[in-house]
């Protein structure tokens, strides 16, 4: 069996904040924005996207940036609804080679919302792989069948434009997005006081 680890969600790169975690251990999976809004495909907003908490995610932002964040749509992915992943770029080529019953883990940024607790790195699910491949290796009753909800299938104008980078992640129903983060790196410091990191693993 296979294990790959993913960072996926909005943090201090992208987006410009790390995800809420919550005093009993839960948090909100915010996704990154949306690079595609150029093409109107998009019609999830952070100000029209309601999370796991029952609040917009817009929400989530400082106040001083809501009103430039609302509009802003979110790019959904992985998606825990029926559990897919994709990315068209090099980095996560490797995916494709995924076999059924392989597992990819994914983890991101959090930090405290209602309580203080620093950015961290943790770990937020999984999926148990059902099926992975190019796009280009599956059917278009598989696409349809598998892939339906995710983002780079769902908006056809954005698949088209992917198609032969595309590497698709299905996972089976045992997959899971985790009702508690689990803390898997934290920021200390080395014996002068300044910030060290610890760094957690990639695929």
């Amino acid at each position: 069996m296979k294990v790959a680890m993913l960072r996926v969600g909005i943090d201090s790169g992208s987006g410009g904040l790390q995800g809420p975690l919550f005093k009993d251990g839960s948090f909100e999976f915010i996704p990154i924005p949306d690079k595609f809004e150029k093409l109107g495909v998009n019609e999830q907003t952070y100000g029209n996207t309601t999370g796991r908490k029952n609040r917009k995610l817009i929400e989530y932002f400082p106040q001083a940036r809501r009103d430039a964040m609302a509009s802003q749509p979110i790019h959904l992915d992985p998606e825990f609804e029926s559990f897919t992943y994709g990315d068209p770029t090099p980095p996560k080529a490797g995916l494709r080679h995924l076999e059924k019953g392989d597992m990819l883990i994914f983890y991101c940024g959090l930090e405290g919302w209602d309580q203080r607790s620093a950015p961290a790195l943790y770990l937020i699910g999984y999926f148990e792989v059902l099926a992975a491949g190019r796009a280009d290796s599956f059917d278009d009753e598989q696409l349809r069948t598998l892939f339906a909800k995710n983002f780079h299938v769902r908006h056809r104008r954005v698949f088209e434009k992917q198609r032969n980078e595309l590497v698709l992640v299905k996972g089976s129903e045992q997959s899971r997005l985790l009702e508690t983060a689990v803390c898997i790196s934290k920021l200390g410091r080395d014996k002068n006081g300044l910030p060290l990191k610890v760094l957690s693993p990639e695929m």
